[in-house]
């Protein structure tokens, strides 16, 4: 009976550890992807949900559905050992790993933006032209000229 209990208090400080985990990934993304208040918002409610859904999960699993003060405690526990012990290093090293990413990203890019703008200095100016010139004729066109008629006496 002990061990059963020492085994789901080791499961819900695992639980625990997840949980920071997860709160960390949503932590990096809005280091690294400035979002507005309603998308933290939203991405707030996410966490939330998936946290929820992941201690009912290891509830029911691991324990049969029964609720017991030290599941709690093993989960708050976790999540406080994720936090003073790994959250910054993984912090550090995902956000490190993200700039690199950002990088090479900028890199391979880097030559196609080049091109376009290039085509962007070359063309701009004879399909502005082109437009500009097509829109004068099509209202000379559509707008025939007004006769006058003089009415004689």
């Amino acid at each position: 009976m002990v061990t059963n209990q020492a085994y789901l208090f080791l499961i819900f400080i695992i639980n625990g550890i997840l949980i920071g985990l997860l709160f960390d990934v949503f932590r990096i993304s809005r280091k690294v992807i400035k979002t507005s208040n309603f998308v933290t918002y939203v991405e707030d409610i996410i966490f939330w949900i998936l946290t929820g859904a992941t201690i009912l999960y290891s509830i029911f699993v691991f324990n049969n559905g029964e609720l017991r003060l030290y599941m709690f405690l093993g989960i708050i526990l976790g999540t406080i050992i994720y936090m003073l012990f790994i959250s910054s290093y993984i912090i550090k090293i995902n956000i490190k790993i993200i700039n690199i990413f950002k990088k090479i990203i900028k890199i391979i890019l880097t030559p196609f933006i080049f091109v376009v703008n290039l085509f962007r200095r070359i063309f701009k100016k004879p399909i502005t032209f082109l437009f500009i010139n097509t829109r004068k004729i099509h209202n000379m066109i559509k707008k025939p000229k007004k006769n006058i008629n003089v009415v004689k006496n």
